[in-house]
């Protein structure tokens, strides 16, 4: 008899995450799967590099050596059953590690593996073909390192149908773990879209670990021994809804307000969250507290997939490195843009005798002088800075000198320079990502348990209609108060979290209470929220609403330097960009804040 309720844990949030999760969650006896999430754009090059060195390598060796060491003898007695994408570029050399492993501690696992990720066969023929970056249009690079498909749920269902106890995958999108467990479970036919969606939103919420149950909260001084942070788990029901909640006596926060930040993370549209199986449209989420640690999320809508996969490709370009030097004593922060300045004025010049040529690019912050606040902020003298110094050259050696000429600003110019230590600053391979859209035709997804036949995955079926989006643009001034205002930050009315696809920066913005909705629709729009950040954001701001839980989200191009690999910037992922908007000034009705603070 089929289970009413299946209770997925999710244990990693990425490569390097803590092994608490994993433990945290077997030894809490309330999940019936283990999920992890190991694969990032980088992670995926780094894989590839590590495979190009060694043939058994290219996986995140982590799963196999730390998380499944601890956890597998547990998991295998209480019926756990595992998920993981830890395959990385080479998913059966990874089983075989994790075969050899269960060998080892005398556990019986059947192990299957997923593939067929791969594109970079195909990439000549679609060069040919004029396929090209899904956001520029340009051709795609000729010497890619890799090219990986994001696969959906269906071929993780599929060995779990064949029996499988673990299975591995290369890439596939982040909730696909959490979707596959919940299609063998309850069985649903791949048209039942509000389910899809519902248990892929489930699969966000758990996707990056402690996220989902109160990291990075904007209230971070009420969520409660951090050493201990709860690791996410989702009861998740026949009908696509689910709870959020964490083992007992574990750290973290679960509300409406911390799963509504996660929900946020990353999302673009809301109303067309695109994902290999369905799209989801989180327009009209419900949260609501259920318990103590406990969220009902109900209301998610789904349609039908697109006919397309979407692919992301790495590809060296150049090299960079990152310097840092600390300088203490009056005029820090002066000293050290000084000290950047005088580096790269010297290392040109050096350059320029050795027939070199420039830098591709350079990148000078200030650390803790609230550079990334532009002007909004004031910024008392600092007595202790930071200097961050990033550049980019197409030749290896250009980035050595720099390398050497850091140190010597230690005994060459400003008082009180410290903190070089770690030795040079390394010079590495600029890894840059591109993405473009695949038929799903072209690739041949296969599964198979260790040792047996592979089979054929089946393609999810989907369509290329026009979808309606949840931009909202208009203005709702008229619904406020004009009577007395005050100025308060944004941080006052609302909650925030940022994120990064590429050079896109999405913050989504989340209302402390309904009643604050109005004010935020009429201040906080795409012209004010551009202005706010034109020091960082260089393109276009779209606002979308999401009126389910009273929030906003802002989708904002070229705001990132490039992006994750190919930023210069300290914060190239943008995990800064809510904290920025959070203080941004609003003029509000001063009888709503009256009581603020009073019994």
């Amino acid at each position: 008899m089929k289970k009413q309720m299946i209770a997925i844990g999710g244990a990693s949030g990425f490569w390097g995450d803590s092994v608490t999760g994993a433990t945290q969650l077997v030894a809490s006896g309330k999940i019936d799967y283990l999920v992890f999430d190991y694969l990032a754009e980088l992670t995926m090059s780094l894989l590839a590099s590590a495979k190009m060195k060694n043939p058994e390598m290219g996986y995140a060796t982590d799963f196999v050596a730390i998380a499944m060491k601890a956890v597998l003898k547990d998991a295998k007695a209480s019926g756990i059953r595992v998920i993981a994408n830890a395959g990385g570029v080479n998913p059966r050399a990874c089983a075989h590690a994790l075969q050899a492993l269960a060998d080892e501690l005398g556990v019986a696992i059947k192990i299957a593996v997923v593939e067929g990720d791969d594109v970079l066969p195909l990439l000549p023929a679609l060069r040919a073909e004029g396929i090209g970056d899904m956001q520029t249009g340009k051709a795609l690079p000729e010497k890619v390192l890799t090219a990986n498909a994001y696969l959906g749920a269906l071929p993780i269902k599929l060995a779990l149908d064949a029996g499988a106890d673990v299975v591995i995958t290369g890439r596939c999108v982040d909730s696909a773990v959490t979707l596959g467990a919940l299609l063998h479970e309850f069985n649903w036919s791949m048209d039942e879209y509000d389910r899809l969606a519902g248990a892929s939103l489930a699969g966000h919420i758990i996707e990056c670990g402690c996220q989902g149950v109160g990291g990075l909260h904007t209230d971070w001084e009420a969520v409660p021994d951090w050493a201990h942070s709860g690791y996410p788990i989702v009861e998740c029901h026949q009908d696509g809804s689910f709870i959020v909640t964490k083992p007992q006596g574990t750290g973290g926060l679960v509300t409406p307000a911390t799963v509504g930040e996660q929900l946020l993370y990353e999302i673009g549209d809301p109303a067309r969250y695109i994902l290999p199986d369905v799209i989801g449209d989180f327009t009209q989420v419900r949260l609501t507290q259920a318990g103590e640690h406990r969220v009902r999320v109900e209301g998610v809508q789904g349609l039908a997939p697109t006919s397309t996969y979407k692919v992301s490709a790495t590809y060296a370009d150049g090299f960079r490195s990152a310097a840092q030097l600390t300088v203490v004593g009056f005029d820090a922060e002066r000293k050290v843009r000084r000290t950047a300045e005088s580096i790269l004025e010297r290392t040109r010049e050096i350059f320029m005798r050795l027939g070199l040529p420039d830098y591709s690019a350079t990148q000078i912050e200030v650390l803790g002088s609230a550079w990334a606040y532009g002007e909004h902020i004031a910024r008392p003298p600092l007595f202790e800075a930071v200097m961050w110094l990033a550049v980019s050259h197409t030749h290896k050696q250009a980035l050595e000198i720099f390398s050497r000429e850091i140190a010597p600003a230690g005994t060459s110019w400003s008082p009180g320079t410290t903190g070089a230590g770690g030795g040079r600053p390394s010079v590495s391979p600029a890894i840059k990502q591109v993405a473009f859209l695949l038929n799903k035709q072209r690739l041949q997804v296969t599964v198979s348990l260790l040792g047996g036949a592979a089979i054929a995955a089946p393609i999810p079926t989907g369509s290329d209609l026009t979808l309606p989006s949840a931009i909202i643009t208009e203005d709702d001034s008229s619904n406020v108060s004009q009577g007395d205002l005050i100025t308060i930050p944004l941080i006052r009315l609302a909650y925030a979290r940022s994120g990064d696809k590429g050079d896109i920066s999405n913050i989504g913005v989340m209302a402390r209470q309904p009643e604050y909705l109005p004010l935020l629709r009429a201040q906080l729009t795409e012209a004010s929220v551009a202005a706010y950040l034109e020091h960082l954001v260089k393109g276009k701001v779209t606002r979308y609403a999401l009126p389910g839980i009273h929030a906003f989200n802002f989708v904002c191009e070229q705001a990132l330097g490039g992006g994750g690999m190919a930023s210069l910037r300290h914060d190239p992922l943008g995990k800064g960009m809510a904290q920025i908007l959070l203080a941004m000034p609003l003029r509000v009705p001063a009888e709503l804040f009256a009581n603020e603070g009073k019994p």
